[in-house]
This record gives structure tokens, C-alpha cells and sequence, in this order.
């Protein structure tokens, strides 16, 4: 039995640089999983914010770079202007970015990561909706969640009350797709305890 291949894959937008700065930094470097995230920001963006989130935490933190393989203890943030998947590449998972179209006004689009990763051997999948306008993500982890097969998936809303605009995680929690609701703070916690550490 080979150890379950984990992952965690976080959708986020408006109000989500200032969440992921109460969430990232709690993420300790022995994380037992890759952590991918889709900020919806303009161009130019991404890098600066991976940059800086990178600088107050101990888990390493950067810009998905295109066929860069995807390790534990690292968290990778989706380049602004492209759509980010993840895919399988001999026995290898790397990152590849698409041109396909703007999707739910977005792109990058969580929807495509979130379904990108049905292709791919992780077994235990942490999804994470916060912060932001719209419904990105709930259409991504619906078909994530309808084609699991053996996967174990569990999805995190961040709750109304934490949100600065509570619109990605009530179309998921009004799609009953959340195993779970909780404020801002507790989030990180709540991927240690579902992920472990190594």
C-alpha cells in the first residue's frame, strides 16, 4: 500500500490576499501535502503577493511555474492571466497553464484547477473555498466530488461572518458541497489536522 498522496487547492478572491495572510503563515514547512492556490488578482500580482507571503512563513511559498513538479511543503500560487492545472507526467504531478477562455469572469478560473485534479493520483484532496465574489470553485469541486471514485475529499467554506464578500463560499455551502464551515482563523487548522505533517 503506498502512503496516500495528499493535496490541498484553495479558491479565493476578493479579500483573499489580506485571508491568505491569516492563513498561509500557520501552515508549518513538514506540511504532508502541496498546496495550490487560485487567487483571482489582476497580471503582475501573483508574484508579489507569493513573494510576500513567502517572507512570513515557514512553508515555502511561490509562483506555479509552468511543468515545475509539485512537492509537499510548498505552496503554489496560480500566475493572473492564465488558467492553472494540474497534470500527470510519468509518475510525476506538475503544474501546466492554459489559454483557454475566461471562465466564470475569471482566469485564472479555481473551476479548472479544482477539475484538473480528477486527472491526477491524489487520494486525499482538501478543498478550500474563501473569501470572494461569484461562484468560481463550486462548479470545479461538484465534478471533482460526482468522479471521485476512491478519492477521500473534504471541503473547507470559510464562513459568512470571516468573508469580506461571502459569495464563493455560500455557492458552495447552497450546493451542500462543504463538509464544513469555519471563520478564517480556524482554516489552517483545519488543513493540519486533515493533511498531517511528515
Amino acid at each position: 500500500m503506498h502512503a496516500a498522496r495528499k493535496l490541498v487547492a484553495i479558491a479565493c478572491s476578493t479579500g483573499g490576499p489580506k485571508a491568505l495572510h491569516s492563513v498561509v503563515p500557520k501552515l508549518p514547512a513538514n506540511l504532508d501535502a502541496p498546496v495550490v492556490i487560485v487567487q483571482h488578482m489582476p497580471k503582475g500580482f501573483t508574484e508579489s503577493l507569493a513573494e510576500r507571503l513567502d517572507s512570513i512563513s515557514p512553508i515555502s511559498v511561490r509562483e506555479a511555474a509552468e511543468g515545475e513538479p509539485v512537492r509537499k511543503g510548498c505552496v503554489y500560487i496560480a500566475r493572473a492571466g492564465s488558467h492553472l492545472k494540474l497534470k500527470r507526467q510519468g509518475d510525476r504531478i506538475v503544474f501546466v497553464y492554459s489559454d483557454e477562455p475566461v471562465r466564470e469572469g475569471v482566469k485564472p478560473c479555481a473551476n479548472y484547477m479544482f477539475e484538473s485534479i480528477l486527472d491526477t493520483p491524489y487520494d486525499e484532496v482538501v478543498c478550500v473555498v474563501m473569501t470572494g465574489m461569484g461562484a468560481d470553485g463550486m462548479e470545479g469541486i461538484a465534478n471533482l466530488l460526482k468522479n471521485k471514485r476512491n478519492r477521500h475529499i473534504t471541503v473547507l467554506a470559510q464562513n459568512a461572518g470571516t468573508c469580506v464578500v461571502y459569495g464563493m463560499p455560500r455557492a458552495v455551502v447552497s450546493a451542500k458541497l462543504a463538509d464544513k464551515v469555519v471563520p478564517l482563523e480556524e482554516i489552517a487548522n483545519e488543513i493540519i489536522t486533515n493533511m498531517g505533517v511528515r
